[in-house]
């Protein structure tokens, strides 16, 4: 259970057990404790307006503003799924809304854990016409106030994930990771009733872990607890790399700039600003909030929401992955070629929500611009020809060490299934994961990896699949084309897949019709491109 108690002038919430199962009453909390916060148009006016010595806009609000994270609420998808988990499993939605509502409406449901009531969801969804604080504290997302008040306690431990955080700095204390001095603390008590803390804690990547290390309570048919999944846990695949002790969280999807201020009022320039730009890998949500603005309730400016979602793709496309043609000749008519794919990020890749995936997309052309084969091309509607999963639901894709024929796709992801072993995407369905081959982070061993982050199916035998990447050979029967034969290797990324995305057009509630709708208009922008290589065989 939760405790806060009220001294000093500040709050102090205390995590006592650990994570509730999914379907028990939210925590108890005594009648005389309360707590608030702040939404962050408290913050914005100081800490905005700032540019780096050569010009550039690094202001905290700006780039927030037009991140997932300040737009966790108004995700459709996130919005839509919620509401088929509530359909699949109706005795549990209240529960459901409680748990989903942790991390992507963490102020409101704070608020409402202190007061002894669970979290709710649909009732506070941005867009509507209220002002009342629980809306926009809900609003508000992952915000200011929410981030710089969460305390050390226990991070980086079982006890803390799943959003399972401690508000600890109270509204008339922000952690931050500077000591500021007397004078702007002044300042910013005055304008704001609050005072900055110095908490070395937010720059490191256990912070980040409370809401982005994942676990979802799978539900029988009479909402009892049958399972549990590691939904989500990018920090575990990270602790298990080499990155654990050359990078943090922070370091790639916070990016310092040198010798800039924090603050625009009575603002000092400090050895490093970190980046709000929160910087991930959904630029197609990020397309889609901008598109459908009005209907979801942005208040992003679409300028700003274009640029985050430009340079998601540019990062994408920069610092995730590489690709490589290390072998390719002619044998008997065989086109043999061998192919090295490596991860560049500090987690497995791709990693997050287990809609994503990446995949290798192979042509070769013969000397008239033929094409003689093609493997993992993508449709109109976002479909990956010769996928399994995209054409059957309760199928999937195997792991492959080696490709001889179009319909055989080389797709890095990670697949559930439910209790009776049927491909689900269900997360409160799902008990385990029947293939999970996404591409190792350097410095993994996956023969000593925790059960939470073991590679699964095919790729676990596969002794070319490691931390160092992962090797294919693809076996191309030519026939009588004549060569030189040109070969292109793309490696592309879907956020959503449409699988994930069609599972949903089933579910005749508000929430899934309306991203459903909103996929079908996109469907052709889904998925880019991250690296490609080409090679010439005579």
């Amino acid at each position: 259970m939760l405790v806060v108690f009220a001294a000093a002038g500040w709050l102090l919430v205390v995590m006592l057990s650990a994570p509730r199962a999914l379907g028990q009453a939210a925590p108890a909390t005594p009648a005389h404790a309360a707590i608030s916060f702040q939404t962050s148009d408290e913050c914005l006016a100081c800490h905005n307006g700032l540019t780096t010595a050569s010009g550039e806009d690094v202001s905290i609000g700006t780039a927030w503003r037009a991140s997932m994270m300040a737009n966790s609420s108004r995700d459709p998808y996130w919005q839509a799924s919620v509401r088929r988990e509530a359909i699949d499993h109706p005795s549990a939605q209240t529960a459901i809304e409680d748990e989903c509502s942790i991390c992507h409406m963490p102020m409101s449901r704070a608020m409402a854990a202190a007061a002894g009531e669970p979290g709710k969801i649909f009732r506070l969804l941005p867009g509507g016409r209220s002002a009342s604080d629980e809306h926009r504290m809900a609003a508000d997302g992952v915000s200011c106030a929410l981030c710089h008040q969460i305390g050390p306690e226990r991070l980086g431990t079982p006890e803390s994930f799943t959003g399972r955080f401690v508000i600890q700095g109270g509204p008339s204390r922000m952690l931050g990771p500077f000591e500021v001095d007397r004078g702007r603390t002044t300042v910013m008590r005055s304008a704001t009733g609050a005072e900055p803390a110095d908490a070395t804690h937010v720059r490191q990547s256990e912070l980040c872990a409370t809401c982005h290390t994942l676990y979802t309570q799978a539900l029988g048919p009479d909402g009892s607890h049958i399972g549990s999944l590691p939904e989500q846990v990018p920090y575990l695949e990270w602790r298990h790399s080499a990155f654990r002790d050359e990078r943090s969280c922070q370091s790639c999807h916070m990016p310092s700039v040198a010798n800039t201020p924090i603050s625009s009022v009575l603002g000092e320039p400090r050895e490093t600003l970190a980046k709000h730009t929160f910087l991930g890998g959904n630029f197609f949500m990020l397309r889609m909030l901008n598109r459908y603005r009005a209907e979801l309730g942005v208040e992003a400016p679409a300028q700003a929401l274009d640029a985050a979602a430009h340079a998601t793709i540019r990062q994408l496309q920069r610092e995730t992955a590489a690709v490589s043609v290390t072998r390719a000749m002619l044998v008997n008519r065989t086109l043999e070629v061998d192919l090295a794919v490596r991860n560049l990020t500090g987690h497995k890749l791709p990693t997050g929500y287990p809609s994503r995936r990446a995949w290798l997309h192979v042509t070769v052309h013969d000397a008239a611009g033929r094409t003689v084969f093609e493997s993992g091309a993508v449709s109109e509607r976002g479909m990956i020809a010769g996928n399994d999963n995209d054409a059957d639901p309760l199928q999937f894709e195997p792991h492959y060490e080696e490709i001889r024929r179009p319909d055989e796709v080389q797709i890095y992801e990670s697949t559930m299934a439910d209790a009776g072993g049927r491909v689900t995407t269900g997360l409160l369905h799902g008990v385990a994961f029947v293939k999970d081959n996404r591409l190792l982070p350097r410095g993994f061993e996956k023969g000593r990896a925790e059960p939470d982050i073991a590679v699964r199916g095919g790729a676990a035998e596969d002794d070319d699949f490691t931390g160092e990447g992962d090797r294919v050979r693809y076996r191309i029967d030519v026939a009588a084309a004549s060569g030189p034969f040109n070969v292109t290797v793309v490696l592309r990324y879907q956020p959503i897949s449409f699988r994930w995305a069609e599972n949903l057009r089933r579910y005749d509630a508000p929430e899934p019709r309306r991203f459903v709708s909103f996929f079908d208009a996109m469907a052709a922008s889904t998925s880019v491109e991250l690296t490609h290589a080409t090679a010439v065989v005579p």
